[in-house]
């Protein structure tokens, strides 16, 4: 081939490898994410055959994950976040602290540094949302209390590592790395203010992202993808939702430095208010779902096998404190809080791997000269492992779940928290439900009075409410004259209009329309139309009219035919 075919070569191979892997493993009643990590190894450079382009796969991997979060967030508003905030918060930073010290402890028993220790905690204490959500998606639990709980954990999880990332450059002298040029002379005994600053500045920003897009992003985001809803075009509506997912995550990154991932959260919380969040979940779950793969892909790709015979029992370490060390940690944290058992249980299954976070974190102190190369590998070895087993995980953690599960009629250990959780948490599900259902209920009634619009489909109702434009006339006004430009087709809501015709005088109520026929036919108005009522029009300009027409057939066919027969009368009367 005479052109560079990198990307094309990637994903088709990877696609294909994911697939059949992913089948396998499905079949064997496997995961088959498994299938997919193993689609990675064999594309990885430490196996035979075909080499991708790992740093490619990476960028590609990390389009999966924006997308994976912005779909989360479109599930998890902003009240779902304050709702679990205290298990949430204080449970993440405690496991990250205690995780991080058995890491420390382990690397030092290695012969490690403390720097190395740090960094191999910080990297094993943080979990992956990305397979938490798939683990939990799995087993229908995402919308459940406990699930909320587990994925708020690791949405705070990800904030600690957003300020983990600034801070490590910062310290890296003082831990025996390479000192970088921003924090040159900052690890001095007393010289704290410039890392304090650091601190606050990190913090600062994340906080100005924050109110920014909670504030300033339910007005602006809805309002954005109504005009785009309003030009009927479904690929320019995806097409909006990919650019604000992405837009707001590049956005969040580049201004604010807050990781590409979570900027893609507070895109989806943002567009969770607004009645286009099931649409836009709709529209973006297929390339979820496709990019997702190439993360799993990218992580096999980085896997060197020959580890497990070079390092058995440091990767059993590794592994152990993955699974079973953070697992009894965060299990102790969420009982010393009060919740129960169970949300323990969840959370603790949710911890029990690593992922996209960990994966920066080593590759930065690899840079700064923090840790070996070898830790990346044992890492990777945890991380690759920690997947595979995490379905055994959560079949267990189900299993002690019903062990354990309360006796109805009988109080359990936390069941006051747990029980206020699960009622605020129904509260804000139950705000978002109303204001659907309104919704369908404004759809159903506008059917309901023009019977003529049940000849569209429920998706397209929807986006013929937004071209609407209301409109009211008193008794007496004239709402079109004999003589004008066709601009607009008014739909009569309620009250009623006398069309007058020559000498003739008729009556139209609710449910009626008029105006068509001069937007059919591109003359000028044939008759006056008079306000006999107080009115409530939903109007439709004569742009709106001429693209949704042409988009709807039938619809259009049947507005011909009263039209035809409107005409007919017409000549009828005035003969």
């Amino acid at each position: 081939m005479h052109h560079d075919v990198t990307l094309i070569a990637m994903l088709a191979i990877g696609f294909v490898f994911a697939f059949v892997f992913g089948y396998i493993a499905d079949r064997l009643r496997l995961p088959p994410l498994v299938g997919y990590l193993i689609a990675g190894v064999m594309m990885g450079p430490f196996t035979p055959g075909f080499v991708a382009d790992a740093g490619l796969a990476s960028e590609l991997s990390e389009m999966g994950v924006i997308l994976l979060m912005f779909g989360v967030g479109l599930h998890f508003s902003a009240a779902d976040l304050l709702a679990v905030r205290g298990v949430a918060v204080p449970g993440a930073v405690g496991q990250i602290l205690l995780a991080t010290l058995l890491g420390i402890g382990m690397c030092l028993s290695w012969g490690w540094s403390l720097g190395a220790g740090i960094v191999v905690g910080l990297s094993l204490s943080v979990a992956s949302t990305v397979v938490l959500l798939k683990a939990l998606e799995e087993r229908n639990m995402v919308d459940t209390a406990n699930g909320r709980v587990a994925v708020g954990w690791l949405i705070v999880e990800d904030l600690a590592m957003v300020l983990a990332l600034v801070l490590l450059p910062a310290f890296a002298g003082v831990l025996g790395g390479h000192e970088s040029a921003g924090a040159a002379g900052h690890g001095a005994a007393g010289d704290t203010q410039p890392i304090l600053l650091t601190i606050a500045i990190t913090l600062g920003k994340v906080a100005a992202f924050a109110a920014l897009a909670i504030t300033l992003g339910p007005k602006v985001v809805p309002w954005i993808l109504a005009r785009v809803a309003r030009t009927g075009s479904r690929e320019l509506f995806t097409l909006s939702v990919l650019a604000i997912a992405l837009g707001i995550a590049y956005g969040s990154a580049a201004v604010f430095g807050v990781s590409f991932a979570l900027g893609a959260f507070f895109a989806g919380v943002v567009l969770s208010e607004s009645h286009f969040s099931h649409r836009a979940a709709a529209d973006s779950l297929p390339l979820q779902d496709a990019f997702s793969v190439l993360f799993f892909i990218s992580v096999g790709m980085l896997f060197d096998p020959s580890i497990l015979i070079r390092e058995p029992d440091a990767v059993l370490g590794v592994l152990a404190l993955i699974i079973v060390g953070k697992g009894v940690i965060a299990f102790g944290i969420v009982l010393a809080l009060g919740y129960p058992v169970s949300t323990g249980l969840m959370v603790s299954a949710g911890l029990a791997q690593i992922g996209e976070f960990s994966f920066i974190l080593l590759a930065l102190g690899i840079s700064y000269g923090l840790m070996p190369p070898e830790g990346r590998d044992l890492v990777l070895a945890g991380s690759i492992l920690s997947i595979i087993l995490n379905p055994a995980v959560f079949f267990v953690t189900g299993m002690l779940q019903k062990r354990f599960a309360p006796v109805p009629g009988k109080p359990f250990f936390g069941e006051k928290r747990f029980h206020a959780l699960e009622k605020e948490l129904a509260r804000n599900k139950a705000r978002g439900e109303e204001r659907e259902h309104a919704r369908k209920l404004e759809i159903e009634e506008l059917i309901k009075t023009f019977p003529m619009l049940s000849l569209i489909d429920e998706h397209d109702q929807d986006s013929l409410l937004l071209l609407f434009r209301p409109k009211s006339a008193s008794p007496g006004q004239r709402v079109i004259r004999k003589g004008d430009r066709g601009d607009a087709m008014y739909f009569i809501s309620s009250g009623a209009v006398e069309v007058q015709v020559g000498d003739h005088r008729i009556p139209l109520k609710a449910g009626a329309i008029f105006g068509e026929m001069a937007l059919l036919s591109g003359e000028r108005r044939t008759a006056d139309v008079t306000a006999v009522d107080f009115c409530q029009f939903q109007v439709l300009d004569r742009r709106d009219f001429n693209q949704f027409m042409t988009r709807h057939p039938a619809l259009r066919a049947a507005i011909d035919r009263m039209a035809t027969e409107r005409r007919a009368m017409n000549r009828a009367e005035t003969a």
